[in-house]
């Protein structure tokens, strides 16, 4: 699959699509830290046989998208509490950069699909650019305002993952690195199932192969969420069907977290899967792309 980029502002998006022209077309928006490739290509054509023309794109900040540096690196709870005094970008610009992949492939309006991160930046889009939006389904949905973060988010997670790649100790090689996104991947990912290395190391190495991950755009984007300010209180905005789905077992983000969300959003439905993390493990693709697509559908009958 090849990829192309477009321009938003002094930003370049690569983006890469899947499907059929003709058929409906969904948008995936990646979480924190996270490129592209980490949407599975198998789940991917789930989709395209459910009859979507899907398109997939980097974030600002990670794969081949355009990167930014940090005067120095913060403490990620402190950024993800309080944010950066100078963000170097916000949500409104991430945003933007569906947007703009939106424009280059021609839609006027599309279905959008995001995971953790990449969940906020669907429901900030369908806030700000209602008329682009056809529906929206979330997974590992992560609160949006501060208050929420602190009954929601469960902080010992990165300190976690820390102590594991440290007792690790792994090699400052392609390996090394490589082992290392596995090793996040699999502290993300439920222990009730087991963890699938083969699918995890693919991805990780064609992440690894396309751009090395870089640990500081993670305060980054983290700091673009902070910087949110009042849309963060506008979910309540959103009008087109949808659905937010969390893991039983998320490490990071507890499960009640997309019940709250949808809560707030008209009409909105939330479901929380037993046995998944912050992954999207094999056993639950088909509830996944079932409950994704009949989201989607009931957006075409209105």
């Amino acid at each position: 699959m090849s990829v192309r980029t477009v321009q938003h502002g002094d930003v370049s998006i690569a983006y890469e699509e899947f499907g059929s022209a003709g058929d409906e077309p969904m948008l995936l928006i990646m979480g924190l830290d996270f490129q592209m490739v980490w949407w599975p290509d198998e789940f991917i054509e789930g989709l395209v046989a459910r009859g979507f023309h899907v398109v997939r794109f980097d974030n600002r900040d990670a794969g081949l998208s355009t990167h930014f540096t940090s005067p120095r690196r913060e403490n990620l709870f402190k950024v993800m509490f309080r944010g950066l005094p100078a963000p170097a970008y916000t949500t409104y610009d991430m945003v933007g950069d569906g947007i703009a992949v939106m424009d280059a492939m021609g839609w006027t309006s599309a279905h959008l699909l995001g995971g953790s991160m990449g969940s906020s930046i669907a429901l900030a889009t369908a806030v700000l650019h209602p008329d682009r939006v056809r529906s929206v389904s979330g997974v590992f949905t992560a609160p949006a305002r501060k208050s929420d973060a602190v009954r929601y988010l469960k902080v010992g997670y990165f300190p976690r993952l820390i102590r594991h790649l440290r007792r690790l100790n792994l090699p400052r090689n392609d390996e090394g690195a490589v082992q290392t996104l596995v090793e996040i991947a699999r502290l993300m990912s439920s222990p009730n199932h087991p963890f699938d290395e083969a699918l995890t190391r693919r991805m990780a190495e064609q992440s690894h192969a396309r751009a090395p991950r870089d640990p500081s755009s993670s305060q980054r984007h983290l700091a673009a969420g902070r910087a949110a300010g009042e849309l963060n209180d506008r979910i309540g905005e959103v009008r087109v069907p949808t659905v937010l789905i969390n893991g039983a077992d998320d490490p990071f983000i507890r499960p009640g977290a997309a019940a709250a969300q949808a809560r707030r959003i008209p009409g909105a439905t939330s479901m929380v899967l037993p046995a998944m993390g912050h992954t999207l493990p094999r056993e639950h693709w088909t509830t996944l792309l079932d409950t994704i697509t009949a989201n989607a559908r009931s957006a075409v009958r209105h």
